[in-house]
């Protein structure tokens, strides 16, 4: 059972690993605290694929102070040569009495060897400790080692009423300028950005990180498109942004001219004369894409319900009402029972500006 001390450094390991939420892409936010003698000794989170990990800043920062410490780390230390050496090396040369883990890794080159090297050195390893929290932190990248396709947030804006655009399809904006900022966040920590081709015609968006104040490092997410018949006109605003734009396809005959614009034109499995959403996301986790944000309208957002495919909703709620003659958030079969309901665990809302930003999972 964690004292009191292992959760504070524990939850302040957490907080340094959300300093890469927007760079550390395609790797998971790792942070790590080293304690000597009950004080923090050094600091350190992972920033960007390719440079050191949360450990080696850590350590870096402890200097010799880390010698005979204990070091938390939100993750399974890596035990295996990628870009950066192991980190579980770096830790037995410097000397530390014990590491303290959130989590073992599942990445299968690690999976426990991390510990193993650890333990053989003769370092003492406490396991699972605010597991549960870490296991929340790290949902995409979760998702995509042991499930082999992203973590699926659904993004909407509504109106109190849960409708999403008036009958002649006008939506902008039902939600104020703060909330329409927040979604820029949302957009900066996910892997790719999916859609389908009728919000594309309809509202040519660009889905991209244009605020300023957020680093990205430079990097824009995949823009993802569902586009069965390959529609996606050349002039489309997002082929010439920065960053790659995939179009997902079930009948490549125009893909050509697409290719030569720059779009990587993805031919997918058929299910019932449109894109299989299932395939879309198991092609984006081979790309490491770990998290997923879908912007899209009823029709889509209705599949992915319908198939199981949502994790998160991120609802956000304008204070109107739209009345009845207009467009509601999903396209569904029709579920005539109350048990055909899908349960969700409310597991944040907060305001936003005017409105009111409901975060949601699934707990089916």
């Amino acid at each position: 059972m964690p004292g009191q001390s292992d959760i504070a450094f524990m939850t302040q390991a957490l907080r340094l690993a959300e300093n890469g939420r927007f760079t550390a892409h395609p790797n998971p936010v790792v942070g790590c605290v080293i304690v000597n003698d009950g004080a923090v000794v050094g600091e350190g989170w992972h920033r960007a694929a390719g440079e050191a990990h949360a450990e080696i800043n850590a350590l870096e920062a402890a200097g010799e102070l880390a010698r005979g410490a204990t070091a938390y780390v939100t993750l399974e230390p890596c035990s295996h040569h990628g870009k950066t050496p192991p980190c579980a090396d770096a830790l037995i040369a410097a000397g530390v009495a014990e590491v303290v883990i959130g989590m073992r890794d599942p990445n299968p080159d690690v999976n426990g060897d991390g510990i193993a090297q650890l333990e053989t050195a003769g370092i003492e390893v406490r396991t699972e400790v605010l597991k549960e929290k870490v296991e929340h932190q790290l949902a995409g990248f979760l998702s995509r080692v042991s499930r082999g396709r992203p973590f699926v947030t659904l993004k909407m804006a509504c109106s109190l009423d849960g409708r999403i655009a008036m009958a002649s399809g006008e939506s902008q904006w039902i939600t104020g300028p703060e909330a329409r900022a927040d979604v820029q966040r949302l957009r900066a920590r996910s892997g790719a950005i999916l859609s389908g081709i009728g919000t594309v015609l309809a509202d040519d968006p660009s889905f991209t990180v244009r605020d300023p104040d957020i680093d990205t490092l430079g990097r824009q997410p995949l823009r993802a498109m569902l586009d069965s018949h390959l529609r996606m006109p050349l002039s489309a605003k997002m082929i010439a942004l920065p960053g790659q734009t995939l179009t997902y396809c079930i009948d490549d005959g125009k893909r050509q001219a697409l290719l030569d614009a720059g779009v990587d034109v993805v031919k997918v499995a058929d299910q019932n004369g449109h894109v299989n959403a299932r395939a879309v996301l198991e092609d984006l986790a081979l790309r490491e894409v770990n998290d997923v944000l879908v912007e899209a309208g009823p029709v889509l957002a209705g599949n992915l319900l319908s198939n199981g495919l949502v994790n998160e909703l991120v609802i956000y709620q304008a204070p109107h009402i739209m009345g009845s003659e207009t467009m509601g958030m999903f396209q569904t079969p029709a579920w005539t029972a109350l048990a055909h309901r899908q349960l969700l665990e409310i597991t944040d809302s907060r305001p936003v500006g005017p409105d009111t930003r409901i975060t949601a999972r699934f707990t089916g």
